[in-house]
């Protein structure tokens, strides 16, 4: 009868994973799908201002013409959402990559080898750790100037910590089980160590981590575009757009807002089931 309980409600949670995973994939391909796809509304000149033609006034109202309307500066919202979740992926992507590849060697480093290394990256990463994530981009946002390379790098910084955090944890009570042992045992070096068995059992919990800190940076890259520290204002940003619409609403011009609101809010939703769903999946309680 337990036995049966049990198994009930592991089959629950799987299948609300299941679904988790499933709605957050849907949402997030969807947006790659559309930045893929962007290039081609250039092609169709719908960012063209439309004040370079007589027919077309600005800040048109959404409509079969203009599916999002236009702003109050004469620019189709629609191809600037499109074009802004490219911007988004672009960031984040880079951001969440660089965060990874600095990250996950230093927690492997750290958790095998210990004494004085482990000490003193751990002091560095807790330090890091402590500072609030937005903080520490607007400070180095400000320092090294706008861009996608550079907006990317003042990302990643607060996210190396979470990478280092939960692959050293990892990998310091991995260290001790017999198969690392053994492998010491039969001579292997501390790089094969590392590479060929550490880093197979730990990398487990990084996918949920990357698309959790993917939506984070989703947000955050949208408080630096509404500060003016993102992406140059030539770029399509959701940020930047809701900064610029916050001006147009007090004249009735509420569409402006609304729609690259509500794509920053769906893709980071998207991410966030995602991580969810990804993060039900590596429990022990899904494993047979």
């Amino acid at each position: 009868m337990i036995t049966h309980k049990l198994n009930w409600q592991k089959n629950k949670l799987k299948s609300l994973s299941s679904i988790l995973l499933i709605c957050g994939l849907i949402i997030t391909v969807g947006f790659m799908i559309a930045a893929f796809y962007a290039p081609l509304l250039q092609d169709m000149n719908i960012l063209k201002d439309p004040l370079d033609s007589l027919s077309n006034p600005i800040h048109n109202p959404p409509s079969l013409e203009y599916l999002f309307g236009t702003s109050s500066q004469g620019y189709d919202v629609f191809s600037r959402t499109i074009f802004g979740s490219q911007a988004a992926l672009k960031v984040v992507f880079l951001a969440t990559i660089l965060s990874l590849v600095i990250g996950v060697p230093l927690g492997l480093i750290s958790g095998y080898f210990g004494g004085k290394t482990d000490k003193i990256l751990l002091f560095l990463m807790d330090t890091v750790y402590t500072l609030p994530g937005l903080l520490l981009s607007v400070t180095l946002a400000f320092v090294v100037g706008r861009g996608v390379l550079n907006a990317a790098l003042a990302l990643s910084i607060s996210y190396v910590p979470q990478y280092y955090r939960v692959v050293r944890n990892h990998t310091t009570s991995v260290k001790t089980e017999l198969f690392i042992e053994a492998a010491q045992a039969m001579g292997a070096s501390p790089r094969r160590i590392l590479s060929k068995y550490l880093f197979s059992n730990v990398i487990q919990s990084v996918p949920v981590l990357f698309t959790l800190n993917a939506a984070d940076a989703i947000l955050i890259l949208g408080g630096l575009g509404f500060l003016g520290l993102g992406l140059p204002e030539d770029v399509p940003e959701w940020g930047h757009d809701l900064k610029i619409a916050l001006d147009a609403l007090p004249t009735g011009i509420w569409w402006t807002a609304l729609f690259p609101g509500l794509a920053m809010t769906s893709m980071v939703t998207g991410l966030s089931l995602l991580g969810e769903g990804l993060s039900e999946w590596f429990t022990p309680n899904h494993t047979s």
